[in-house]
């Protein structure tokens, strides 16, 4: 047991010791486009925390006009204040919606449409995971609902803007476990057997379909949509997951800051040439 301990303790130890070239590994790579976006609209769900508001601090930084558009507004706001003052840009602005119900996704449609006459990029960021088994407004199981459907039906209600606005683009935040997921047809909403971790992979997996099927039917449009891993990335996404928690407070050393994280979306946004692969999914690294 000792010998045991012992190998472990030094196991931790030059983990801990060469975290720093383990970090910059993970990492991954960085969005190098110089694009600018003076007079562009931007939407990005979810952009109040983590991967979201990096991504709107960058985008709004290139002088993109960023709606933030989230359920709690006054931490949008907070959002919001923090990335106008960092990038100078006045015109970062927090709008309610809330993806777990309809009503609230064409309330917020509808409400941009009568302020905007173009969208150029639309990142549906927003996500929820590990989640108690829950039912959206509309009775869609949560992580069906809220990381697919809502984004579904939100992308459906922007695309009349989105054509008018090409070349525009659309990124969907998917995650590497879409690869165990699965569209359970026979229990879509989880009724007969429920698994949090396995819902949020099937969610994951929906997404990437959508990005695909949507590049399909957007061929010819000047419209383009692309689906990412952003990484395994600090964030509040776990919040759910007492284990998931403890897990990333173990290993923060090793994981991406949200800022990293951000990488693999505004690379979507922004690279150029990326119109033949339309419909790809893209992930940096881990």
């Amino acid at each position: 047991m000792l010998v045991f301990l012992g190998l472990l303790t030094s196991f931790l130890s030059f983990l801990y010791v060469t975290a720093p070239s383990i970090r910059k590994f993970f990492a991954g790579g960085v969005c190098e486009t110089n694009v600018q976006l003076p007079g562009k609209v931007v939407v990005i769900t979810g952009a109040n925390t983590g991967i979201g508001k990096e991504t709107a601090r960058e985008l709004a930084r290139r002088g993109a006009r960023v709606y933030i558009a989230c359920r709690d507004v006054l931490k949008g706001e907070s959002a919001a204040s923090e990335i106008r003052a960092d990038t100078k840009n006045s015109q970062v602005l927090v709008r309610k919606l809330d993806l777990a119900d309809t009503k609230s996704i064409r309330a917020f449609a509808e409400g941009f449409r009568a302020e905007e006459k173009q969208l150029h990029i639309l990142i549906n960021n927003a996500g929820v995971m590990m989640c108690p088994y829950s039912k959206t407004a509309d009775g869609f199981e949560t992580h069906l609902g809220v990381n697919h459907l809502g984004h579904f039906l939100l992308t459906h209600l922007l695309l009349g803007q989105l054509k008018e606005s090409a070349p525009a683009r659309v990124v969907n935040l998917s995650s590497v476990v879409h690869h165990a997921g699965k569209i359970r047809f026979h229990d879509l909403q989880g009724e007969k057997s429920y698994n949090r971790g396995f819902a949020y992979c099937h969610s994951k997996l929906a997404n990437v379909l959508f990005t695909r099927e949507l590049a399909k039917r957007l061929q010819g449009t000047g419209v383009t949509t692309y689906a990412v891993h952003p990484g395994i990335v600090r964030s509040e996404l776990v919040r759910h997951s007492f284990l998931l928690c403890l897990l990333w407070q173990l290993f923060s050393p090793f994981l991406k800051t949200a800022r990293e994280g951000a990488q693999t979306s505004l690379h979507c946004a922004l690279a150029e040439g990326l119109e033949p692969l339309s419909g790809k999914y893209f992930r940096n690294i881990f």
